[in-house]
């Protein structure tokens, strides 16, 4: 496709007027808004999503800054001076041992269709093809590609370029936080619900971590990175007695504090069916609402075997949008 010699970057061979050049820095970050904000209208992008919704320059900032070496894992595509579109490539190890490398792009709507969406895959399976021999895990690495299920147009182009969708994260959404279903407030005999002090972190990390022991497409998690996020402001626990059953991560969105967050609801497999998930739940949001949210965002696997979404929707939680999973084998 005329841009995989090289640094990876260059004019497109059969459409000249297009190129792909990489990542300067701050004076990208406003068109790469741009970008996304013009995808928004066509892809039916929800701007107030806490999985993927329309990021503002700052955030784009935020992100680009902690990618391995952006400059080279992070190129832009400009037509006739203007940049029309970006894709951005991370990875991580998953907790089977599985080297997935995410790609993901942005093409403003009226570029699409006459080739340029395949030269950015394509762009982007080249450079990952590189990452996996640089950093020897070819025995166990993945494309990964996602796209919402309203992003038609990308899930034909992943599809037409052999990725296979592996699993889906639906989002839902408490629209009013001020009518919440009260808890009965009965719960077993020496459970008790309350904050989490810093003495407790590594329990309350250790409670998530154990609950997606069997699950798969999960990314390893560290103490390291949990303590690196943490925002405790609005985290409930539940003890029996002095062991932590469960716990619900809520948080306030940094950007738009209106909106609150359950980064992660987990009670531990012994002492679930007991009303704690619930109880967690309710009080988490009823902290957010403390805090100044207005409303509460969720999401969840679709194959949960928990039936976690009878639980997020008799507290009023509703589905808003399904963001699917893709993956391809690498031919190294």
């Amino acid at each position: 496709m005329g841009v995989n010699s090289g640094s990876g970057h260059g004019s497109l061979g059969r459409l000249p007027s297009y190129l792909f050049r990489p990542y300067r820095g701050n004076e990208d970050h406003g068109a790469m808004a741009a970008v996304r904000l013009g995808c928004a209208g066509r892809d039916g992008i929800d701007a107030r999503s806490v999985v993927e919704g329309v990021p503002t320059a700052a955030e784009i900032a935020e992100a680009s800054a902690k990618l391995d070496d952006p400059s080279e894992n992070q190129v832009l595509v400009e037509h006739n001076g203007d940049i029309v579109g970006y894709v951005t490539i991370r990875w991580w190890q998953e907790r089977d041992g599985t080297w997935l490398y995410l790609h993901r792009g942005s093409l403003l709507p009226e570029h699409r269709w006459a080739g340029i969406g395949s030269d950015m895959v394509n762009w982007a399976e080249s450079r990952i093809r590189r990452l996996v021999q640089q950093h020897g895990t070819a025995r166990t690495a993945v494309f990964g590609a996602n796209a919402m299920v309203s992003e038609e147009d990308s899930t034909e182009l992943l599809l037409e370029l052999g990725y296979r969708r592996v699993f889906s994260l639906v989002e839902l959404e408490l629209a009013d936080l001020r009518r919440l279903p009260e808890h009965n407030g009965q719960l077993p005999a020496g459970i008790r619900v309350g904050a989490v002090e810093p003495t407790s972190y590594h329990a309350a990390w250790k409670t998530v971590v154990d609950s997606y022991a069997n699950v798969a497409f999960t990314e390893k998690w560290t103490f390291e990175s949990f303590l690196a996020t943490a925002d405790p402001t609005c985290w409930r626990a539940a003890w029996d007695e002095d062991r932590m059953a469960g716990v619900a991560l809520c948080s306030i969105r940094r950007h738009d504090p209106t909106v609150g967050e359950v980064e992660e609801l987990s009670v531990r497999a012994e002492s679930r069916r007991l009303g704690l998930g619930r109880a967690l739940l309710l009080d988490g949001l009823r902290s957010l609402r403390e805090h100044g949210a207005e409303t509460a965002r969720l999401y969840t696997g679709t194959a949960n075997p928990h039936r976690s979404y009878d639980l997020y929707e008799s507290v009023g939680f509703r589905r808003q949008n399904e963001y699917v999973r893709y993956r391809k084998p690498i031919d190294v």
